[in-house]
């Protein structure tokens, strides 16, 4: 059955699943939580030389260190997972059902943090390592949808319309959050108990808006079943037959190395500059909260600027200056002293953030001549790129920071941003 294209309810209710899950990416992996995992593991442990230890299986480990490799972990099993789950999307029409369970899986594991205190430092590692397989593991899915509901001509708009949509949820939640934070004590609670419960409202949120996207995005029917085992090497051998065909795509083979390298650096500075903030230079969350909520406007703006700026220039081009922004700003990074050079370049990775959205719709565009019954594939091989590249880096980073310091991997993560920048190069505008 052939799903309709540019269908203005379906474009929305796609869409509408980056204002679902952002909720998760904001206030889990960017604001709340990190701060908050600073505090309690912290007040748990106590510091020395500043920085907080916890002896895990033996070995004395800097809390920051453990949190990088709880997403090391998370990220390699949605890229080991993806390929096998593919099969079952494209072949056995369970795209949606693939995407509702991974959606239930994360948002469970934000109401899961909803208990922890700190001293169970395991408990909240193992919540945020299945809230973020989920919502790793559900974009495939989602981001596979696009080449299917959308013509050609309409991928970089809609593609900032969701993460734009995205941001603006996720400012939403955020501002819900730290007005029960700010006033815990107005309703005689402490900020750690607020805290807690902003985790829960993640997840219920989370819950609550992505049957929007369940109730409109289509499935497609499949005229016959197989079993799942089948549909498990399915998954492999789809996976193989994409790689074939990718040999045969220079254009697209070159751009997913160079969004191997640049992810490395780009989703590491997102997902650890928080923690940055908090234990470099000791800023507390009434200090960081306010920083993240311009992060997300300074992002819709960057969003949607790019995306015209692609549509005059081309989309390589646009990568192109992306990267070369992110590159200056690792340098920058490293000489991260005070409080107030924190806030100038986050006004820099606020609107660069924006941009994140031209990796998907590029691809898309790459490979949009090949066969559309195996999007889900094709992005898959997208997918499990992404992810490893995020665990490299986030891997890259922890070592870096359990040897030397925070600064020396930020700087790292240039050498990255230039790889990227030289693999992108070969990719025609």
């Amino acid at each position: 059955m052939e799903i309709e294209k540019n269908n203005p309810r379906i474009l929305n209710a796609w869409a509408s699943f980056d204002w679902a899950n952002s909720a998760y990416n904001l206030a889990i992996t960017v604001a709340i939580f990190p701060a908050y995992y600073d505090a309690v593991t912290k007040a748990a442990f106590g510091q020395k030389n500043n920085i907080t230890i916890v002896n895990l299986l033996g070995i004395d480990w800097n809390t920051a260190t453990l949190y990088s490799l709880v997403f090391t972990f998370s990220f390699l099993l949605t890229a080991i997972l993806s390929p096998l789950l593919a099969g079952i999307a494209d072949r056995g029409g369970k795209k949606k059902s693939l995407m509702r369970f991974f959606t239930y899986l994360g948002a469970s594991g934000c109401i899961g943090l909803t208990f922890f205190t700190g001293e169970n430092i395991t408990w909240g590692l193992f919540c945020a390592f299945v809230a973020n397989t989920g919502f790793s593991a559900s974009l495939v899915f989602y981001v596979s949808y696009l080449p299917e509901i959308a013509t050609s001509e309409k991928w970089d708009r809609i593609s900032a319309k969701g993460f734009s949509a995205g941001f603006l949820g996720s400012v939403v939640h955020l501002i819900i959050c730290l007005a029960l934070i700010l006033n815990a004590k107005n309703f005689q609670i402490d900020e750690g108990i607020a805290s807690r419960f902003s985790f829960f409202l993640v997840g219920i949120w989370w819950l609550g808006f992505s049957q929007i996207a369940f109730y409109y995005l289509p499935e497609k029917k499949i005229e016959y079943k197989e079993s799942t085992p089948k549909l498990l090497q399915a998954g492999f051998k789809e996976l193989k037959k994409v790689y074939q065909n990718l040999q045969k795509l220079p254009q697209a083979k070159w751009f997913l190395l160079g969004f191997f390298f640049y992810s490395m650096g780009s989703q590491t500075i997102v997902l650890l500059a928080t923690l940055f903030g908090s234990q470099v230079l000791k800023m507390g969350t009434s200090e960081l909260i306010p920083v993240i909520l311009m992060l997300q406007f300074l992002a819709i703006i960057g969003a949607y600027s790019f995306a015209i700026l692609s549509e005059k220039i081309g989309n390589r081009n646009a990568l192109l200056i992306k990267i070369l922004f992110w590159g200056i700003l690792a340098i920058l990074g490293y000489f991260i002293a005070t409080k107030t050079h924190f806030y100038m370049l986050s006004i820099g990775v606020g609107v660069i953030m924006g941009a994140m959205h031209l990796s998907r719709s590029t691809y898309a565009k790459l490979i949009s001549s090949e066969n559309q019954e195996e999007n889900t594939s094709y992005f898959s091989f997208y997918d499990v790129t992404e992810k490893l590249a995020i665990m490299s880096g986030t891997f890259v980073y922890a070592m870096l920071t359990q040897v030397y310091s925070m600064q020396v991997a930020i700087l790292a993560l240039f050498f990255f941003f230039l790889l990227g920048f030289l693999c992108l190069l070969k990719v025609k505008n």
